[in-house]
């Protein structure tokens, strides 16, 4: 803390030193104040200590350790720590946070550039590798109206700890930005940036354009199905598509620093989504998550709001990096507390421990209930003071999954305009009632997957796609219905990895097919030329 301060929102760089690739990733930390907010006034009965205030004071300002303002920190500063050499210096500040913080951090490695969430103004930063902001994108304003919700301005507000409306221990008194704009934590997957928004959880994303800028299409994903209605402060995916979301108490600062959050309903859970898509749900993804036991404790849920993916693990407790997303990591508070297991858990080691669960991937509840199919480890390595809460934030695994691309992974090698492939011809050479915008390929368990984007420039009013294979040999099915606003799916089978496969398209209105007979389709043939990654099951994964 002297260094940095207190710090929630991690991420890592893409270990690229000078143009080369180094194997040793940066890690970046954002100031935060989910650890509480202390404040201080000038030392007035000569101990040589600053006077620690409960109330906003004139002359005020915040206690040494909070946002490491020895090294020039604030509470919107975003620090590097080199990989390394573990010097410590200040990547990026958002300099508009008055005292509220970051609530979590992203990197896009396509573009190499950084998001971080803002809470007190409710913007979504982007900064380059650099450390320069370039631009923001406003949930309240430019979000919310795309799934038919008022817009939702900033209120202004500050956090002002000099003015007496502040109280150290009330965090409505922090300069928060409104709960309708607030957004806790973000993550890039798959061209897009997701992230939460407000107490009762919503699920949104924003594309990322070819430039690294956000392309203006946000999106309603879900509403988060939970017990409690407790922010998501974190977001992870794994190589199957499947969506981790660790929940974290509400903020609690006690004045003897012993409890920073409620802890013991936080849950850590994971959404998919619906294959083929139900038109009869709002949402793409399923409605009712699998859930996960997090601690001992009675109801097994002691998120403290981190979770990342990790390697296999086999049963001797070896890391198997040939498996990549096998293990969830997720940060929690008095994990191995339970005085009805006492006698049991004292055989395999401490009690007292606040730090991370790792748990195999599919032992979603009822499997793991009490959770002893897990391992766990003290954040400090001390196992004591059993009683605090909230202490430990995020978790990130540095993974770089060598080998074979898992499930739903990004694949690199989508074409993205204007970088049109040599077979794939510029869009004023395709029929003219439709232009392919963008390209993302995936791994999946059916086998590759292409996510087209598709632009109809000519207003011909298409919703719907049907696909067939002009490649011989080549199997191409869609097997999604469409949802307005996303991407059209393509599954791709029988080829080889590297083949360019021609795809036949057919773009027409699903109103003019329900009338039966003839109905207009605006057709074209798409040359896709496959990523060289073979997405076979292995026999082990099926």
């Amino acid at each position: 803390a002297g260094q940095i301060g207190e710090v929630f929102g991690l991420a890592y760089d893409d270990g690229v030193r000078d143009g080369v690739p180094s194997g040793v990733p940066n890690l970046y930390a954002a100031a935060t104040s989910l650890h509480g907010v202390e404040i201080v006034t000038s030392d007035a009965d000569s101990d040589g200590r600053p006077e620690r205030q409960r109330r906003g004071a004139a002359g005020a300002v915040f206690m040494d350790g909070q946002f490491g303002t020895e090294n020039g920190g604030g509470p919107g500063t975003i620090w590097k720590i080199d990989g390394i050499t573990g010097a410590v210096s200040k990547f990026a500040d958002i300099d508009t946070n008055s005292g509220p913080g970051i609530g979590n951090l992203a990197f896009d490695p396509t573009h190499r550039d950084f998001f971080a969430s803002d809470l007190d103004t409710g913007l979504i930063q982007r900064i380059d590798i650099e450390g320069n902001p370039i631009d923001s994108f406003d949930h309240g304003i430019a979000g919310r109206p795309a799934h038919g919700l008022a817009p939702v301005a900033d209120d202004g507000v500050p956090m002002d700890i000099q003015g007496a409306a502040f109280d150290a221990e009330d965090p409505a008194t922090w300069g928060y930005t409104q709960d309708a704009r607030r957004v806790w934590a973000v993550s890039y997957h798959g061209g897009r940036l997701y992230y939460s928004v407000g107490e009762k959880a919503e699920i949104w994303s924003v594309g990322i354009a070819s430039d690294g800028s956000f392309a203006g299409d946000p999106r309603w994903e879900l509403t988060v199905k939970a017990d409690q209605d407790y922010a998501v402060t974190d977001i992870a995916f794994d190589n199957k598509g499947f969506m981790y979301l660790a929940q974290r108490g509400p903020i609690e600062n006690r004045y003897d620093y012993s409890r920073f959050a409620s802890s013991g309903k936080g849950e850590l859970i994971r959404y998919w989504r619906e294959d083929p898509d139900d038109p009869a749900t709002e949402s793409a993804w399923v409605e009712v998550p699998s859930e996960y036991a997090i601690g001992f404790p009675q109801g097994n849920r002691q998120s403290a709001g981190g979770v990342d993916l990790q390697y296999r693990y086999d049963a001797e407790g070896n890391l198997d990096t040939s498996v990549c997303t096998d293990t969830v990591v997720n940060t929690g508070d008095k994990l191995r507390d339970n005085p009805e297991l006492a006698e049991r858990l004292a055989a395999g080691g401490p009690l007292a421990v606040h730090g991370v669960q790792l748990t195999p991937s599919g032992l979603v509840k009822p499997a793991n209930v009490p959770p002893f199919g897990s391992w766990f480890v003290d954040f400090d390595g001390y196992f004591e003071d059993p009683d605090v809460q909230g202490h430990v934030g995020d978790v990130r695994v540095w993974r770089p999954c060598e080998g074979r691309a898992g499930y739903y992974e990004e694949i690199p090698g989508g074409y993205l305009p204007p970088f049109y492939p040599p077979d794939f011809p510029p869009p004023g050479n395709l029929p003219p009632c439709v232009d392919v915008e963008d390209v993302h390929y995936y791994c999946t368990p059916r086998g590759l997957r292409a996510e087209l984007t598709l632009h109809d420039h000519a207003g011909f009013g298409g919703d719907s796609i049907k696909a067939q294979s002009r490649t011989p040999g080549v199997g191409v099915t869609t097997p999604m219905s469409h949802v307005p606003g996303k991407p059209y799916t393509v599954d791709i089978t029988g080829h080889d990895p590297g083949d360019t496969v021609n795809v036949g398209l057919c773009f027409y209105r699903k109103s003019d097919q329900d009338k039966g007979g003839y109905y207009p389709c605006c057709k074209m043939t798409l040359p896709l030329r496959t990523p060289a990654v073979d997405c076979e099951v292995p026999r082990r994964e099926r």
